[in-house]
């Protein structure tokens, strides 16, 4: 490994700090060391040890999170600690011994919810999936995903979008999800929990920001555009991906004043997609930006 660069991440607990490095660290397998004796397996683990402050280490796909004790800050040494990692990665150091126990990873669960789209049910995992959205109408259009592949093969499944920690399954009304959910959770759990590939590492870059603005993007929108996005990301993201879904900015008509989105996975296609736009999502941006905003109209990924 040569070239790695460390993300510091706030989490929802202010106790633990993310590290995302710009490679893979696990593959589909996650690791949490309590000390440094039960860090054995790990000599990267083994070393932020020797920092007083770090009480646990979780180590799983591209990141470290650390928990520190309350004699310090994050704020105090953050950097520091990113800059430890960093060099150790670059050094091309073992980050997880070859012949690491199998009782430190730790075991997948997927739990089943519902979506206020009766035609969506999200299954959630107790780990990462993937970096970023991903939406598949069909099996053609699955290439670069093996996972999302997989589960076109049940003829009942329709459409997939993977985001993060959870994936969402469209399915046909052909069937029930009574008669469904417990198999395709179940084949969900076995297939990260045996290691298999969710998305290619060959996925072409294009088809990675296919549904995500990339920074180049961004920067060339306009500035009222650049807000909108921002409200997007803040306030109405985390609440539509709560639900299984993603709006994506489409695009800003100065002229009309209209805002475009799109939806996609749980959104897509749901009874009540057009009240959570308008008293939603439109009001949102009424309030948040006065005098711009007319009306926003949805496109359904």
């Amino acid at each position: 490994m040569s070239g790695i660069t460390i993300q510091i991440e706030k989490t929802s607990n202010p106790t633990i700090i993310k590290f995302e490095t710009s490679t893979f660290l696990t593959r589909h397998t996650s690791y949490e060391f309590k000390n440094i004796d039960d860090a054995k397996d790990s000599p990267l683990a083994q070393q932020l040890f020797y920092l007083p402050f770090v009480k646990t280490v979780f180590i799983s796909g591209n990141f470290i999170a650390i928990e520190r004790y309350n004699i310090v800050q994050w704020e105090d040494v953050q950097d520091e600690v990113a800059e430890q990692i960093k060099n150790y990665l670059n050094e091309g150091k073992e980050i997880i011994r070859e012949d690491a126990t199998s009782k430190k990873a730790v075991p997948v669960t997927i739990y089943a919810e519902s979506t206020p789209n009766p035609t969506v049910m999200k299954f959630v995992a107790n780990k990462k999936v993937v970096e970023r959205t991903y939406e598949f109408k069909n099996i053609d259009e699955t290439k670069y995903a093996p996972l999302a592949q997989a589960l076109f093969h049940f003829p009942f499944v329709k459409e997939v979008f993977l985001d993060r920690n959870y994936v969402s399954i469209t399915k046909y009304d052909m069937v029930d999800w009574n008669d469904i959910t417990m198999e395709l959770r179940e084949f969900i759990r076995n297939y990260i929990q045996e290691g298999k590939e969710v998305i290619s590492q060959d996925i072409p870059v294009e088809q990675k920001e296919k549904i995500q603005l990339s920074k180049e993007s961004f920067e060339a929108l306009d500035d009222i555009s650049k807000e909108i996005v921002n409200i997007l990301d803040e306030y109405i993201k985390p609440a539509v991906a709560s639900d299984g879904g993603n709006i994506m900015f489409d695009s800003y008509d100065p002229n009309s004043k209209i805002v475009k989105v799109v939806l996609q996975g749980a959104c897509s296609g749901c009874p009540s997609s057009t009240l959570t736009l308008k008293s939603g999502i439109e009001n949102t941006l009424k309030n948040l930006l006065k005098g711009q905003i007319n009306e926003v109209v949805a496109i359904n990924g």
